[in-house]
């Protein structure tokens, strides 16, 4: 027997143990939920449970701005503003907990940024690859600038300060540029024209 034969008889030791040891593992059991998120039944009806959680959303949303005006109120005219409020054993209730502050998102900020760099490359910012020459493209710099306006309108108060920033910056710097670039257009069509007439 040659060395080549023992080299083989190795491995196809090896090969059949470590397959037979993949075998032998169990398997981890992995079980899963379906839930039903539907809103509405066959008969084209809102779900039970659905009508139920929009009515709990509803009151807590009454409460929640009911709350807020009987605080911030001023008292009527001629009666004493009231002092704090005392729970029955004499002592002032705790303080409510201001709102957490909504975490930073690494895959907003990046959006923020993309949407961002392709106004930019609309606005001439960036070089085509292919001829080398500045891109301008008013109307889809504009179409992008008005995407980031609606994104920042929609997520307002539920960005976490840097995201806010972030997107505030963006919109500022391509807003200016913007501008920028449609006083240059406006200023070359003008001269084009002056140059077209007799």
């Amino acid at each position: 027997m040659g060395d080549g034969d023992k080299l083989l008889i190795q491995h196809s030791y090896l090969a059949n143990g470590l397959r037979e040891n993949q075998l032998s593992e169990p398997k981890h059991d992995e079980t899963f939920k379906v839930v039903d998120r539907r809103l509405f039944t066959a008969e084209g009806e809102l779900r039970k449970e659905i009508a139920e959680q929009q009515d709990r959303e509803h009151e807590a949303a009454g409460k929640a701005s009911v709350a807020p005006a009987a605080r911030t109120a001023p008292p009527a005219e001629g009666l004493p503003s009231p002092g704090p409020k005392l729970v029955s054993d004499g002592t002032e209730p705790a303080a409510t907990p201001q709102a957490e502050t909504p975490k930073r998102s690494p895959a907003f900020e990046n959006l923020v940024r993309s949407l961002g760099q392709n106004a930019a490359m609309l606005l001439g910012g960036y070089a085509d690859p292919r001829t080398g020459q500045p891109v301008l493209d008013l109307e889809g710099a504009r179409e992008m600038i008005d995407m980031l306006d609606t994104l920042r309108e929609k997520t307002m108060g539920n960005l976490a300060p840097e995201e806010d920033t972030l997107l505030i910056d963006v919109l500022g710097n391509l807003k200016l540029a913007f501008m920028e670039m449609t006083k240059a257009a406006t200023a070359a069509a003008m001269q084009e024209k002056a140059k077209s007439r007799p």
